[in-house]
């Protein structure tokens, strides 16, 4: 689990390449797919396609920020750590937004955290030229302007989630967000890193995946979970997964 003492060691130099960034790749990222022309021919050029692991840091606690993920199929998790060493998760971020989050809002650092939770491809762009497509692409702003305050209400949302529903419930609604960000049923995830995103214990946890799996929702072995029955898991749910499909409103495809 990270901490802040993990927080302050070198970062990596970042995420392996995946070859060659494509036109196709690109529109699976709701922001990005609002670039055309010179400006798509830019992140073309410039960006690449990035394999990222489980555990792989995007940038850490008051670190500098140089680089603008877009994740494709992955999901990234934005994490605050108290001073004792504990870690909980406040945001994450999938297919429809960017890491870029403190670079929108003006600045170059946070005091949070943000590495990759689910594994998967993702587009990244220099800093500098994120800030450019934003100040010179109206559509691009839009765009972030949008996925910005999504993002900002169903923190909200998380916040009342966190403190009121049953731990079932908030289980069914993170896998269901998760399904729709990566589009395929298998998801590699740990009870321990489930429970530090749900803020429960890794008992709670187990027993949730008990319940759900019992239920005949997913399947849960050795760090993968299976999602089964999509709708199943919705009928579970409380109504905050309801609630982020409309904050984002186009911005989560959904599988189903």
């Amino acid at each position: 689990m990270p901490s802040s003492q993990n927080s302050k060691r070198a970062l990596p130099k970042g995420p392996p390449a995946l070859g060659e960034l494509t036109p196709r790749l690109v529109q699976r990222n709701y922001i990005l797919a609002s670039l055309q022309g010179r400006d798509l021919a830019s992140v073309l050029k410039e960006g690449q396609a990035v394999d990222l692991p489980v555990r792989h840091v995007i940038y850490g606690a008051n670190q500098p920020i140089t680089e603008a993920i877009f994740p494709i199929d992955a999901v990234l998790s934005v994490v605050t750590t108290m001073r004792e060493g504990g870690a909980i998760e406040v945001g994450t971020i999938g297919c429809e937004g960017t890491s870029a989050l403190p670079i929108i809002l003006g600045a170059h650092t946070t005091a949070n955290e943000c590495y990759c939770q689910v594994p998967g491809t993702g587009i990244q762009i220099s800093g500098d030229l994120f800030r450019h497509l934003r100040e010179t692409n109206t559509t691009f702003a839009a765009h972030l302007d949008r996925y910005l305050q999504g993002y900002v209400n169903f923190l909200g949302q998380l916040a009342g989630c966190n403190r009121l529903h049953h731990i079932n419930q908030r289980c069914a609604r993170w896998l269901l967000l998760t399904h729709d960000r990566v589009a395929r049923d298998d998801i590699l995830l740990t009870q321990e890193y489930l429970a530090m995103m749900l803020g429960s214990s890794r008992s709670g946890v187990t027993l949730a995946l008990a319940a759900l799996q019992h239920a005949k929702l997913i399947r849960y072995a050795r760090g993968h979970i299976t999602i089964l029955d999509h709708q199943g898991l919705e009928a579970v749910s409380c109504e905050c997964y309801g609630v982020a499909k409309e904050q984002f409103g186009g911005l989560l495809r959904s599988v189903y």
